[in-house]
């Protein structure tokens, strides 16, 4: 990856940034405001969607919106979309028939949902476009350790790599793993604000570590804003624990104190309550996020493998069309030699 070009230098003042999609925890208690659920009809639709795609081809990377008709349901995502990008930044669609499909129609029909919604974008070097959210038996020390693969404990409140994240679920624990969102819009500028010192730094490059996926013979870290301000938008890079891992490589910039002040400032207000909110998944459940708008998390869960109760979600990247510029370090990298050219579905009991 480049590196970027500094914004917060010489006179750079950070600005108050998309005030409309600002918004509060009260704001959003109610879950009727932010869950979407399919009607029946629907779901007929979606069924015969899912035949149609096996049909043309069981290979995932086949199926887009021309092979995943939804006549209905495809303009209703698309008002979704808008407000993904220009509004509240995450839903909960529910009622996927989990009860009796299985899990390759499950994913087949989240798949082609987000065909809807936008381009698939790899999730990892290895090229997944449908990643596993379960436990890999990873632990939150390794170093090559990444968010999707640590199971049980909680996560930190960040954004993924890509414009919209989903998450649809297969399985729940046994118990805990509630999924955590914030108004990341508003912790900004409520930092442009009160210390807008911070928020300048944060338009400064921070190193992130490569958590080993950095191409052979380039440095374990690279240079990206948390804060990009572009054509009067807001994108919004953070990933904490990243941040601090890069500090593990000698080569690696240091952070500067007003950089770990303003993380840390970040982490603090997500987790305090006033900009957040907390939902729970049922089988079948999917959720769609803004991830330039929009932090996410989750409270550490159970599993018992001994009885099969064992917490699974898969997980999509996606491109949206809703865009149609974005800030060069924001660009889907297929195609430029960086990632794996060859795109693969993660298949743990898909």
């Amino acid at each position: 990856m480049n590196a970027i070009t500094p914004q917060s230098s010489g006179d750079f003042a950070p600005q108050v940034l998309e005030e409309a999609c600002e918004w509060t925890a009260a704001d959003v208690a109610d879950p009727a405001l932010w869950t979407e659920q399919l009607s029946p009809a629907e779901v007929d639709e979606l069924d015969a969607a899912v035949r149609h795609a096996f049909s043309v081809s069981d290979n995932f990377l086949e199926i887009g919106k021309a092979e995943f008709p939804l006549p209905t349901l495809g303009p209703r995502l698309k008002i979704i979309e808008t407000e993904l990008m220009d509004g509240r930044g995450f839903v909960r669609l529910r009622g996927l028939p989990r009860e009796r499909w299985s899990n390759d129609e499950m994913s087949i029909a989240y798949w082609g949902i987000g065909a809807h919604l936008g381009k698939p974008w790899p999730q990892n070097a290895k090229g997944h476009v449908l990643g596993d959210v379960t436990d890999h038996g990873k632990a939150p020390g390794d170093p090559t350790s990444r968010g999707n693969e640590i199971g049980l404990v909680g996560l930190d409140f960040h954004c993924d790599g890509s414009d919209l994240v989903g998450l649809m679920c297969l399985q729940t624990g046994v118990s805990g793993g509630l999924s955590a969102v914030a108004n990341s819009v508003a912790l900004h500028n409520r930092l442009v604000r009160e210390r807008p010192d911070l928020a300048a730094e944060l338009y400064k490059p921070q190193p992130f570590d490569y958590r080993g996926e950095q191409a052979p013979g380039r440095p374990g870290w690279y240079l990206m804003p948390i804060f990009t301000r572009h054509a009067g938008r807001l994108f919004i890079r953070l990933i904490r624990p990243y941040v601090l891992a890069s500090q593990r490589h000698a080569d690696a910039p240091r952070l500067t104190e007003k950089a770990i002040e303003a993380l840390a400032w970040m982490q603090e207000m997500a987790e305090g309550g006033d900009y957040s909110v907390m939902m729970d998944f049922r089988p079948g459940d999917m959720q769609f996020i803004n991830n330039y708008h929009v932090l996410h998390g989750r409270t550490a869960y159970e599993d018992d493998r001994a009885v099969g109760k064992v917490r699974h979600l898969k997980r999509l990247w996606l491109e949206t069309e809703a865009l149609t510029e974005r800030p060069e370090q924001f660009v889907n990298r297929v195609g430029d030699g960086y990632w794996s050219r060859k795109l693969t579905i993660s298949r743990m009991d898909a």
